[in-house]
């Protein structure tokens, strides 16, 4: 296992990341916003992984050991929080709406200001984060179960690999009743949301790393370019081609 950073105070700060850069693993005492702007970020712990492109923000609470990486080139903007405004223990990707991007971004440009309009402004960054909502589409968790482990891992090697459940089952030696029922008890969710997680999570890496929308479509395995784009669309209420620009 990776030796855990300690880190007290949880940086405010504005870092610019190449696309596949790294934040080895680590943990600070505050909470922390991790929003890219540029670009897209995942974090993951041992409970699994989270992404974000720039309409969405990760919240990482204290204590927790993290990594971060960057998919493109990423301008990654981090705050650091004493408080618990959404009273989340876990990961959570929030939704980021215009006035929420720009207080971070405003927030983040000058770190070491301590005067009492930046005070102002991050009161007001506590106000807008109360009024985001959680995004569970953007989460991947990690199986304990070898078997549930073992499917996702095919899945996520090969994001188009259509086989249904039954199929996948005999591949690691287990019935589809009792995947679904992992599926389920591990990560809340039926095997096709999980899929479709999966999926998501890929198309923004592709996304990021600048490859055009069908071939991303096709990488991920939608059946055609305008089904994966009505799916991103109900996601993220924009389309990949507007995420590209």
């Amino acid at each position: 296992m990776s030796r855990i950073r300690q880190q007290p105070e949880a940086p405010t700060v504005l870092r610019q990341l190449a696309g596949g850069e790294r934040i080895d693993l680590h943990q600070h005492d505050d909470h922390q916003i991790v929003y890219a702007a540029a670009g897209v970020v995942s974090i993951s712990t041992h409970r699994g992984t989270w992404v974000a492109p720039a309409t969405r923000a990760i919240w990482v609470p204290a204590g927790t050991p993290h990594e971060h990486r960057a998919y493109g080139e990423t301008a990654l903007h981090l705050v650091g929080l004493a408080e618990n405004p959404l009273g989340l223990t876990m990961p959570a990707v929030l939704t980021v709406h215009p006035l929420l991007r720009e207080l971070i971004i405003a927030y983040t440009d000058d770190p070491a200001d301590d005067s009492a309009a930046r005070r102002r402004l991050r009161a007001v960054l506590l106000d807008q984060l109360r009024l985001s909502t959680e995004q569970t589409a953007l989460r991947l968790p990690a199986a304990r179960d070898s078997r549930l482990a073992a499917v996702c891992a095919i899945l996520a090697a090969d994001p188009s690999d259509n086989r249904p459940l039954p199929a996948l089952g005999s591949a690691v030696g287990a019935s589809e009743r009792t995947l679904s029922r992992l599926f389920r008890s591990e990560f809340a969710m039926t095997f096709p949301q999980w899929r479709t997680q999966l999926r998501l999570h890929h198309a923004l890496v592709l996304l990021a790393e600048g490859h055009p929308v069908t071939t991303v479509a096709h990488l991920c395995g939608w059946s055609t370019p305008s089904a994966f784009i009505d799916t991103y669309k109900e996601i993220f209420t924009t389309t990949p081609g507007r995420r590209l620009r």
